[in-house]
């Protein structure tokens, strides 16, 4: 018995994914610059990009071939599978996280039905102070649609920035210690033009960030229109690295559907790993930005941005 509940405990810390992880590192202090938005005297609450996921969710029977294409296709490894109960009513998933050096994934799946509204939140943001980062965030703008519960090993919520953007914030009781990313990801977030403005401004309140680019008249290739422009704006904080992307909608598919970008060394070389993976190139390489992008499905559907600096 005492072996079984020291499996049970590893498999907990190892896999309760972006439900859990505290803080280990002294959070980055706040970003300044000309484009820094104004936020209270209050200490920064993120911790640093390897501690926030990307939540994917995936059929039970597509769980195992999903996580090996990621290693497969990026490098890194996997923790523990598990099968937990990760919401505040009752459901069970399997759960497991896959560390890349490009970036973090926390992989669902549900036995149950997915109690609502989980399956919407596009990430995982470990913070240094659950209840802190909640007040902050309701006073910069977010809704919360989930209130603070506690899951084996830590506390939970989930919140929804103007614009539809859902994330969930997470602490753990004890804290991990992961390698830094060798490349931080972008979270892509589509929104209105209507409501970009205020997403950024008070997303940057609310993570000490601060908005390193912001370009009214981006190529249209980047969201699948050439010869259109749309905005785009780029910005980075202690959480790692967010793309908004202000669009009409009207995007052809894949386009929208990808909530992460990656940054690898060669794109080509990294693409040639995922088709053998069983990973498919939905958008072929196209230039913009002084990069080279792709669009990737890996199997169970996952779809993602992959790119490279441009040489």
């Amino acid at each position: 018995m005492p072996m079984i509940r020291s499996l049970i405990a590893t498999a907990l810390l190892s896999a309760s994914v972006a439900m859990s992880f505290p803080a280990t590192a002294t959070p980055p202090p706040p970003m300044s610059g000309a484009h820094a938005a104004p936020h209270p005297a209050r200490p920064a609450i993120a911790v640093g990009a390897q501690y926030d996921t990307t939540h994917v969710y995936v059929a039970p029977e597509d769980f195992d071939r999903f996580t090996d294409s990621l290693v497969a296709t990026f490098g890194g490894h996997k923790s523990q599978q598990g099968v937990f109960q990760v919401t505040p009513t009752p459901s069970q998933t399997m759960s497991q996280l896959v560390f890349t050096p490009v970036g973090t994934l926390s992989v669902f799946g549900f036995k149950t039905p997915v109690p609502s509204p989980f399956g919407g939140e596009r990430t995982g943001y470990l913070v240094t102070d659950m209840d802190a980062a909640v007040k902050a965030a309701k006073a910069h703008g977010a809704d919360v649609t989930v209130a603070t519960f506690p899951d084996p090993i830590g506390r939970d919520a989930i919140i929804e920035w103007p614009g539809g953007v859902r994330m969930q914030l997470y602490w753990h009781t004890q804290a991990p210690n992961y390698d830094p990313l060798q490349t931080v990801p972008d979270n892509r977030v589509y929104v209105s033009p209507e409501r970009a403005d205020s997403l950024i401004h008070n997303f940057v309140a609310f993570s000490h960030g601060k908005v390193v680019s912001d370009e009214r008249n981006a190529p249209g290739v980047e969201i699948g229109r050439p010869g259109d422009t749309y905005r785009r704006v780029r910005i980075e904080s202690g959480f790692g690295k967010m793309t908004v992307l202000a669009t009409d909608g009207h995007l052809p598919w894949p386009f929208g559907r990808e909530m992460t970008g990656y940054e690898v060394t060669d794109l080509a070389d990294t693409l040639k790993k995922a088709e053998v993976a069983g990973v498919k190139i939905l958008v072929q390489p196209f230039s913009a930005d002084k990069r080279e992008a792709a669009l990737v499905q890996f199997p169970g559907g996952y779809i993602a941005e992959i790119h490279a600096a441009a040489h």
